[in-house]
Parts: C-alpha cells; sequence; structure tokens
C-alpha cells in the first residue's frame, strides 16, 4: 500500500465510524438535532485533523482501534466549529463544501444547538473509550490537551480575536496570532494528542506538537491563498468574501508573494519536525504535500 493509499484508507475509516461512534442511540435524539448533526458531520471534507491524529497515533506505536473514538472526536469539534463560524452572527456563510450551510437548511437555533452537541459528543466520545478505560492517565492527558487547544485559549479565543479586529485595521502580528489560534492550535492538538495516545515518548509529543503547529498555519494560509485566488467550484462556498469584508489575511496582511513564499516555508519547517522519525512517519509527510497542493 502507498502513503496516499494509506491515507485514503485512514480518512475511509474515519468516514465509516463518525456515526457509528455517536451515542446514545438516535432515539434519544431529539429531531431535527440529530439530522442537523449527520448533516454537517457527514456533508464531506478532508478529514484532515482526524487522520493527522490516527497518524501520529500509529507513528508512536498506538493500535489504531484505540485511537480511532479520539479520531472520530476530533472531527466532532471541528465540525461543531464549522456550524458556528457559518452563522450570521459570525462569518455569514451561505454555502458549505458545495451545500447550504446548516443554519440555512435546520435554522439558526437547531443549527447552534447541533454544534453544542457535537463539541459534546466529542468529549463523551473519548471520555467512554475503550483506551480511556484501560488508561485513563494517558486519556485525561490528551482529552485535556484537545480542551485547551479547542477553547478560550486556542480555537474560540482565535475566533474572538477575530471577531474584534476592526476592518482594515489588523495588523500583521495580530492576523499571525489570530491564524496561530484559530486553526494551528487544533491541529498541533490533533499531532500531540495522536503522540500522547500512541506512547510516544516527551520529545515525540514535542517534535509532533511543532509538527501540527507548523502544518496548522500552513492549512490556514493555503487557505487564505484559495480565498483570494479560488472559485467556488473548487472550494464548495463564496470566495473573496475576507478582503471585500476589509478582513485581514495572510496575502491581505504581506502581500501574495509573501503569502505564497510563507506557505512553502512552512511546508519545509513541518517536514524538519519530523527528522527523528522514519518511515513510520511518511503519512504525516503526504499530508504536508496535500496541504500544500490542495485547491479546495
Amino acid at each position: 500500500m502507498t502513503v496516499a493509499e494509506t491515507i485514503t484508507r485512514l480518512r475511509e475509516l474515519v468516514e465509516g465510524n463518525l456515526i457509528a461512534t455517536l451515542a446514545p442511540p438516535a432515539s434519544r435524539f431529539p429531531s431535527p438535532l440529530r439530522e442537523a448533526m449527520e448533516y454537517s458531520l457527514m456533508a464531506g471534507g478532508k478529514r484532515v485533523r482526524p487522520v493527522l491524529l490516527l497518524s501520529a497515533g500509529l507513528a508512536t506505536g498506538g493500535e489504531e482501534s484505540l485511537l480511532l473514538p479520539f479520531a472520530c472526536a476530533v472531527e466532532y469539534i471541528h465540525t461543531y466549529s464549522l456550524i458556528h463560524d457559518d452563522l450570521p452572527a459570525m462569518d455569514d456563510d451561505d454555502f458549505r463544501r458545495g451545500k447550504p450551510t446548516s443554519h440555512k437548511v435546520f435554522g439558526e437555533g437547531t443549527a447552534i444547538l447541533a454544534g453544542d452537541a457535537l463539541l459534546t459528543e466529542a468529549f463523551r466520545a473519548m471520555a467512554q473509550s475503550p483506551l480511556a478505560q484501560a488508561d485513563p492517565g494517558r486519556a485525561v492527558r490528551a482529552i485535556a490537551d484537545l480542551a485547551q487547544a479547542a477553547g478560550a485559549g486556542g480555537m474560540v479565543g482565535g475566533q474572538q480575536m477575530d471577531l474584534s479586529a476592526a476592518p482594515g485595521n489588523s495588523t500583521a502580528s495580530q492576523v499571525d496570532e489570530i491564524e496561530l489560534r484559530k486553526t494551528a492550535a487544533l491541529l498541533a492538538s490533533c499531532a500531540r494528542t495522536g503522540a500522547i495516545l500512541g506512547g510516544g515518548s516527551p520529545g515525540q509529543v514535542g517534535a509532533l506538537g511543532e509538527y501540527g503547529t507548523r502544518l496548522g498555519l500552513l492549512f490556514q494560509v493555503t487557505d487564505d491563498i484559495l480565498d483570494e485566488t479560488g472559485s467556488f467550484e473548487e472550494m464548495g462556498k463564496g470566495t473573496a468574501k475576507d478582503r471585500a469584508r476589509g478582513k485581514w489575511t495572510y496575502p491581505v496582511a504581506h502581500g501574495m508573494p509573501a503569502a505564497i513564499e510563507r506557505a512553502s516555508e512552512l511546508g519545509r519547517e513541518a517536514l524538519a519536525a519530523l527528522s527523528a522519525f522514519g518511515a513510520e512517519a511518511d503519512p504525516l509527510r503526504e499530508l504536508v504535500r496535500m496541504v500544500q497542493n490542495r485547491r479546495k
């Protein structure tokens, strides 16, 4: 199996277990809450975060079946953030991945609750996982890391900074900080969490956290570039909206040539963070290539 095929297999593994990992049974989810949760959860996507967690865990000796509930959980966290990010009070987007956003289909109230439910389900899934029963200490470390990265000190805090930034008046350093918190924090945590769950050494956990930070920044800078240069057909959502709002992204703050160079630099830094790993980290290296070359 090639490295690209391994990535595909891991993505399909996550896809096939996202709904099954939701609990309790569907009958205990009021309608249309369950429908709204599944609508956004199964709307497609690259599944970078769960594949990253699985790849980091496997690279440090983890068992795939034990890692899987945590991989599904980080996709729940990511999906919740997208549902809320698309709301009129946030980015006010009508489309996500080529489909109407949750609040356009189910209404704002149900969309908010679907996001809330997915976030809560993420921590339920991790806390009740077989690995948490077998090694509570390791699971608690991983859960705490993800909570910090997803919360006010990470992703949610980055979203607040983004909301508070005055249109057209953000500084380049503010843009960098927003992107570090809003996107890179959770990806870095996915890599660290995988290493923690896999039984990695402190050095491995640190190296994979640095790799995840570089990958997360690369993902966001690439996304900023695509917002300027991509089309709706490629992106599955409206483009050039950030510039129209006066919102500072990396290309706006630093210029497109600098953004393109920064993306190349981040790719090199991500790969360098894996220098102590051998072929077991090839899927992680492949993720860098995929993010660099993506068009959606």
